[in-house]
């Protein structure tokens, strides 16, 4: 492409991003219209009612965001919701109500709610801990919660709450416009911010958080400012509820209200933004006018409905009726491809040197151990900048083990790992990637959901932050990483979504966005795993260059001989978790120690390496 193409291109790109923000403001100041012009168009009571939806909806809409689009099922959201309330339920029923006291209620209830919402994530998305775990806690914090206004007695009402207290003195319209108005910002809001490249993020999480963790992403503390965010947005709601309700009680913050919550979300389409917003406001509107006549059967209706959408449609109620009116307009879903970025070349980064000039990678006494079993032991190696060095031998010999040890510092059992001579100690692997390391898996390990330019972008996020309202006109990589483009054809694809990819175009992805972190040691676990004869060759080739002309040190492990003789500079021999060969091409593929752990005769390997 030329250079005015692209420069043309680039603007076009960017004035999509640019066109999509107004159109959303444009419908947010309608939505405002709507708003400013409902209190006098609807009866007295479902004004009311609809004070209380809109602010459920507002807490609701950051379900979505948590569940929806990052893949935190959360049932805590009400402990939040309660507090907020409670910090302005508390400070009205004790102190004067007076300009100060309500300010610092607001901000102490959605300080404690952060508070409360770090430990949380401090507790759920530790390294190692199942994604599950998150709902448990968020089970349990509902409950703790509760408990804690249960035994604050008369301070906090106990069982039966508080109520009467000194409130704002606002109109029902007045209440209407501010719980109307936070919700069309905040849905405006969340819309620009996960159509955004830092929205992408989140998506990328739901999908394969092991993937982001592997490209430098803090996956941890992302979901907990994630976390730490919506319960400050859900107290700010709570407050709201209790100055405008003057009645507020422990069930606020129990775990009914947080399940509501979140069968509100399914039912409206998580994932949509619009769908739990819209969901919330129906179910809990219609609930007021049927709960009063039809008390459990509505609740039964309820119920049922979440069943039947949790199974017959887990996208929710939005997705299908979106996509019927598109069918019955015949146009098609828009594309992800829209506004498709221009790729250029990052500007080069020096590389690191260690301070001894040693080697790129080495491994010291590098050991791996299950109880009892021995998978690694004693592993001594190194390679320097410019060297490929293959990992062969049988399965089970400890290839993969030994890729995973190098890259995730809590893998090893015991020993060192120096990266340009700096030891990365048990750091965890998104620390690791800091250290200049990257890995890519044998099996290719990307987002299926997301564009090719997507998880390009998300594999830069370390390097460039991303922006969290508009997707960027260019993205730049670095040469080896355009390199891998250009050869496989994914320059072309850009737009197309991952799980349209042939197999061997998601192995030359992976390739490619463990390039773009700029690594100077690459970590390659069987890249061309079922690939085809022509497919290996160019990926062979590829690897040839990164090594001879980007410096590059890369560890590679592969069982096909023919393709490690091609492209190596060395080649170590793995058997049983020790190194039993570490020599040239032409000294391993010769050797009768190779030609015999190939062969399964492991009775004379002992005699070889002895």
């Amino acid at each position: 492409m030329s250079e005015a193409a692209a420069g043309g291109a680039a603007v076009a790109a960017r004035s999509g991003s640019t066109r999509e923000i107004k159109r959303v403001l444009r419908l947010a100041l309608v939505g405002l219209a709507a708003v400013a012009a409902a209190p006098y168009l609807l009866d007295t009571y479902t004004v009311n009612i609809l004070i209380r939806s809109l602010l459920y909806a507002c807490v609701a809409l950051t379900v979505d965001i948590l569940w929806g689009y990052t893949g935190i099922l959360t049932f805590g959201q009400s402990a939040f919701f309660g507090i907020g309330a409670y910090a302005c339920g508390l400070a009205f029923s004790h102190l004067d109500l007076t300009p100060t006291v309500a300010i610092l209620a607001f901000l102490g209830g959605l300080a404690v709610a952060a508070a409360v919402a770090a430990l949380v994530g401090w507790l759920a998305f530790g390294y190692g801990v199942s994604p599950i775990y998150v709902s448990v806690v968020t089970l349990v914090l509902p409950i703790v919660v509760t408990q804690i206004l249960f035994s604050g007695g008369t301070f906090t009402g106990s069982s039966s709450g508080l109520s009467g207290f000194d409130t704002f003195d606002l109109s029902i319209e007045a209440w209407f416009w501010i719980a109307g108005s936070a919700l069309v910002i905040l849905t405006a809001a969340a819309w620009i911010f996960v159509h955004s490249d830092a929205g992408r993020l989140l998506v990328a999480i739901r999908e394969n958080e092991q993937r982001c963790e592997y490209l430098g992403i803090d996956t941890a503390l992302l979901k907990t400012l994630l976390l730490v965010a919506a319960a400050i947005i859900t107290a700010a709601a709570g407050y709201a509820y209790a100055g405008f309700t003057d009645v507020i009680a422990p069930e606020l913050a129990g775990f009914v209200f947080g399940t509501e919550l979140v069968i509100w979300v399914a039912l409206g389409g998580r994932g949509t933004l619009i769908g739990p917003v819209a969901g919330t406001i129906v179910i809990d509107l219609v609930s007021a006018y049927l709960s009063g006549s039809l008390p459990f059967v509505w609740k039964l209706v309820i119920g049922l409905a979440f069943v039947v959408v949790i199974v017959a449609l887990p996208q929710g109620l939005v997705p299908v009726v979106g996509g019927a009116w598109r069918r019955l307009r015949r146009r098609p879903a828009s594309a992800n491809g829209d506004g498709l970025p221009i790729l250029q070349a990052a500007p080069p980064r020096p590389r690191l040197v260690g301070a001894d000039g040693g080697p790129a990678v080495a491994l010291h006494g590098l050991s791996r151990r299950y109880g009892s079993l021995r998978v690694l032991e004693g592993i001594d190696l190194a390679a320097g900048a410019g060297e490929l060095v293959s990992l062969v031998g049988p399965n089970g010999a400890g290839k993969t083990t030994l890729i995973r040890c190098i890259a995730d510092g809590h893998e090893r059992s015991g020993g060192r790992v120096l990266v340009q001579g700096t030891d990365i100690g048990r750091r965890a692997p998104q620390r690791c990637v800091g250290f200049g390391i990257g890995r890519k898996f044998q099996t290719a390990n990307v987002f299926e959901t997301l564009t090719v330019a997507e998880c390009l972008r998300l594999a830069r996020a370390r390097r460039e932050r991303p922006s969290p309202w508009r997707r960027e006109a260019s993205l730049a990589l670095p040469q080896a990483a355009l390199q891998v483009m250009a050869a496989t054809g994914l320059d072309r694809q850009l737009g197309t979504a991952v799980k349209h990819l042939s197999h061997g175009m998601k192995q030359a992805l992976e390739l490619a966005m463990v390039l773009a972190l700029e690594p100077s040691v690459l970590l390659l676990d069987e890249p061309t795993a079922g690939l085809t004869k022509a497919e290996r060759s160019l990926i062979g080739g590829i690897l040839s260059g990164l090594a001879r002309d980007h410096g590059l040190c890369i560890l590679l492990v592969e069982h096909d001989l023919d393709f490690v003789r091609e492209i190596s500079s060395r080649i170590v021999v793995l058997h049983q978790g020790r190194i039993v060969l570490d020599g040239t091409v032409a000294e391993v593929i010769g050797s009768a120690l190779v030609r015999t752990i190939y062969a399964g005769e492991e009775h004379a390997i002992a005699g070889a390496a002895g």
